[in-house]
């Protein structure tokens, strides 16, 4: 990594050295090269979401294939790799593209102001947990994530404070926590308490998933047999195919799902009572209060978890909390389950821009004040592009597509002697609302710190990859953008270090 000054600037400033940022600064060495930029890491290593959780069975929820960068396919045969797989993947990607030398670890950003005089954005940043000190750049890319770090979503629990057994968050999962031969209660029904259930059971007692409502599980075999087919016979072509085999089985899942959800329901609890000891009682445990894919799916490699359940190393309850003991659960309907261990996989804290302050000119962008544009960039701030990705496929799809579209519009400035690109505000004819997506808790409880969506594009973040692909590709880069020329006078230049 090369040194750095206080008051440099610099051309790009990526945050966050995860899925994201790596995916960006890859994309910035492959499309723009000789751009002087950085990627802020607040953390002491790279890898986001893989180097931050440890709980056992981590893995991805998602379709490697397409989770996987376009550009550096996922060669292995494995859907849904354990989380130490992908943490190599991404560091690896960092490594082959250089992007390991552009990052600067534990550096947070604190405030990011943009200042229209000098036509730039001046950062402040904190170093090692304490030292302070200020960039500029002349483009911000925020690709922090989409939740907070520094701990998960704990909802309130009556009299938990009587229990004399561990009390674990999957997003802080302690390194000395021994949970052999022990009484483990999953409390959740999310992708994380899927995934902790049979990795848990493999070695505790028993395992219980205490939920409120049940979620769809959808069993997926763990390996994809074309990918050992395909690219022998055709080379990279064959990992393109893979991919978007994976897209599309994946977009027309989602659209059968929203336009035919009774169909798709009876599809969902059929696949789990075949998987599932005859007689269980799959229309309690196993049958939602909502249509699939209104809240994110649960997907589960080789339907490990209804394996644990019905092998009796596992079981669910599908009941609210009233209160513990020292060593029991009590639910409302007056049972209890025993308990040595317990994980609130109950979800996290979503943050959309980390806990940085942003302002333009002074004036801070209040989030809920703002509207998207083109679901990247927000309406009336210059030079400054975030990545959320889609709610019903993988993240990295709708980040290639934001990683493109960076690259162009960084380029027409360029070659247009371009300062800066403002998206521009909705007339009084765009009505605007609240963002629209999952009925999740994690996403009803994000609507506060979520852009507002206008009645119409570009002011609209869409979930189709299909449809973003066409539009973000051929709709050309000034509609809907102000530019604005270079300062008649030269912004002030940090004094010669020398």
């Amino acid at each position: 990594m090369r040194a750095h000054l206080d008051g440099e600037h610099l051309d790009v400033v990526v945050v966050g050295a995860g899925l994201s940022g790596i995916g960006m600064a890859c994309h910035l060495e492959r499309h723009r090269p000789g751009t002087d930029y950085a990627v802020l890491e607040a953390r002491h290593e790279t890898g986001g979401t893989w180097s931050l959780f440890r709980y056992p069975g981590v893995r991805s929820d998602s379709d490697m294939h397409t989770l996987g960068y376009r550009f550096r396919p996922w060669t292995r045969p494995e859907t849904m790799p354990a989380g130490a797989a992908i943490l190599d993947y991404l560091r690896d990607t960092a490594r082959e593209y250089g992007v390991d030398g552009r990052v600067w670890l534990r550096h947070r950003l604190i405030a990011a102001d943009w200042s229209s005089a000098r036509s730039r954005w001046v950062l402040r940043v904190e170093r090692d947990g304490a030292e302070q000190m200020e960039f500029t750049c002349s483009f911000l890319l925020m690709c922090p994530g989409y939740y907070r770090y520094d701990g998960g979503h704990r909802p309130p629990l009556p009299d938990v404070e009587a229990f004399a057994g561990r009390v674990v968050h999957p997003q802080s999962w302690p390194e000395d926590l021994d949970y052999a031969g022990k009484r483990v209660v999953v409390l959740g029904s999310g992708a994380t308490a899927v995934t902790l259930v049979p990795a848990l059971a493999r070695t505790a007692a028993h395992v219980t998933m205490l939920q409120r409502s049940p979620s769809y599980v959808l069993p997926l075999p763990s390996t994809d047999r074309l990918v050992e087919v395909l690219p022998r016979l055709l080379g990279a072509l064959g990992h393109r195919l893979v991919r978007w085999k994976n897209i599309l089985v994946a977009t027309a899942m989602y659209r059968v799902c929203q336009r035919y959800p009774r169909f798709m329901r009876g599809v969902l609890l059929r696949a789990a009572r075949s998987a599932l000891p005859a007689g269980y009682l799959v229309e309690v445990h196993f049958t939602p209060r909502y249509d699939p894919w209104d809240q994110r799916m649960c997907m589960v490699p080789d339907g490990d978890f209804f394996t644990a359940v019905s092998d009796g190393r596992a079981t669910v309850v599908t009941d609210t909390i009233t209160g513990f003991t020292r060593d029991r659960i009590q639910l409302s309907s007056g049972d209890s389950v025993e308990a040595d261990i317990l994980v609130t996989a109950t979800g996290f804290n979503l943050h959309l821009f980390g806990e940085a302050t942003l302002s333009v000119d002074g004036r801070p962008i209040r989030t809920t004040e703002t509207v998207t544009y083109r679901g990247m960039m927000l309406a009336g701030v210059p030079n400054m592009v975030y990545v959320l990705g889609y709610t019903n496929a993988t993240w990295t799809l709708k980040l290639d597509l934001v990683a493109d579209y960076v690259c162009k519009l960084l380029r027409h400035m360029t070659d247009n002697a371009i300062a800066a690109a403002t998206p521009s505000t909705p007339g009084p004819e765009i009505a605007i609302t609240a963002f629209k997506g999952l009925t999740s808790g994690y996403a009803v409880r994000a609507l506060d710190h979520l852009p507002r969506h206008g009645s119409r594009p570009p002011w609209q973040a869409t979930m189709n990859y299909l449809l973003d692909t066409l539009t973000l590709r051929r709709t050309p880069i000034a509609k809907d953008m102000t530019f604005t020329p270079p300062p008649a006078t030269p912004p002030e230049q940090p004094p010669n270090p020398a």
